[in-house]
């Protein structure tokens, strides 16, 4: 079976000084844009107790665009502009449906710039990216090829905060479900252990079916620690302080891509492997709300590995199946049934009364599975 999914590739790319200006006008413009819809949405949503649509907020935006103050909205590709008030307006369709909290303004400094461009706004021509508002191409390192015959619908250009330019790519995809597997898995997510699973594979876990946490930003610590420290002393704006916040935000990164491809390695095995792949229902929100281990719960990522094992399933054919974040997965013996009075966290090897000797996280991912299947 073959299913057509919506997939981006993304691309790090390197601007000339024309278009690195051209795209940092239109990230501040596009900033500006949509901060100014959603004071003039929140205003009329408090005052007057009325809702704007968004053909009223491009109306707006085209009176702005005609005022002396903000004539400057013409310099830029007005379609990052228009894309700007959809989020917005997709924002507050999230809020009203108490899917998300108010949105909020974007901040210079803490909003990841950005601009997305649709099909009028761009020209794809033989493997070759130009945007609207350029002459020459985007000089992409093309780490990857896009699929034969691809077109992109979409494209969507950031800086991150370590000055390094990316280019996002929307295309259509088929994508062919993965021959089935009678092979199914329970996973038992942990800090320890990244994972603990209800079964061995090899050269992912060791014998008892563990994967190990790598710990990417423990690993950089101290390497961050110095680099903070440092700019900590710098002089607020000056130039040494710019340059002390751009190795802040290196380290950062190199933490952060470390992570996803790890993450992104590893739920590809956990699919590729498994018809079925069953874990517990987790809310990392409340749980990071114990500063003891806060960071390292965190720096764990379960949010992240769930959202791609939901996605990869669902393009391979593949089944992801949701425990209750309730069920006594630890103290429940696999073996038998029972279930024990207590267990402190600190327990890590135990013995039911039928005589067997568990691992609490081994026994925890068996009961995972039993209890997903049992569900199904």
């Amino acid at each position: 079976m073959a299913r057509i999914v919506k997939r981006a590739y993304r691309y790090r790319f390197y601007p000339t000084p024309e278009q690195a200006c051209e795209l940092a006008r239109t990230f501040g413009c596009v900033r500006l844009v949509y901060n100014k819809a959603l004071e003039e949405r929140t205003r009329a949503y408090t005052v007057e107790g009325r809702r704007v649509s968004y053909v009223e907020s491009s109306a707006s935006l085209t009176a702005w665009k005609r005022s002396k103050e903000l004539a400057f909205l013409n310099e830029v590709s007005s379609v990052p502009l228009q894309q700007a008030l959809r989020h917005l307006q997709a924002a507050f369709a999230n809020f009203f449906a108490r899917r998300a909290k108010y949105p909020t303004f974007k901040s210079r400094k803490r909003s990841r710039a950005s601009a997305e461009y649709t099909r009028s706004a761009f020209r794809w021509r033989d493997g070759r990216l130009t945007l609207a508002k350029m002459h020459d191409p985007l000089e992409i390192a093309w780490s990857r090829p896009l699929p034969e015959g691809a077109e992109p619908s979409t494209v969507t250009v950031c800086r991150d905060a370590a000055g390094r330019w990316f280019v996002s790519l929307l295309v259509e995809e088929t994508i062919r479900s993965l021959d089935p597997s009678e092979s199914m898995v329970g996973v038992d997510a942990g800090i320890t252990n990244l994972l603990a699973l209800s079964r061995q594979i090899p050269g992912l876990t060791d014998k008892d079916g563990r994967v190990a946490n790598p710990r990417h930003e423990r690993d950089s610590r101290r390497r961050l620690t110095k680099a903070q420290r440092s700019l900590a002393r710098k002089a607020k704006g000056s130039a040494n302080r710019a340059k002390a916040r751009l190795k802040v935000a290196r380290i950062h990164a190199r933490i952060t891509d470390r992570r996803r491809d790890f993450l992104h390695k590893l739920s590809t095995r956990l699919v590729r492997e498994n018809q079925v792949v069953v874990i517990e229902d987790l809310t990392v929100r409340n749980m990071v709300k114990n500063h003891a281990l806060a960071r390292s719960i965190s720096d764990a990522s379960w949010r992240e590995l769930r959202s791609m094992l939901e996605y990869k399933a669902n393009w391979y054919g593949r089944e992801l199946l949701v425990v209750n974040r309730w069920f006594p997965s630890s103290k429940l013996c696999s073996a038998c049934g029972a279930l024990a009075e207590s267990m402190q966290l600190h327990v890590r090897t135990w013995q039911c009364v039928c005589g067997a000797v568990h691992d609490r996280d081994i026994n925890a991912a068996k009961n995972i599975l039993a209890a997903g299947l049992a569900e199904r």
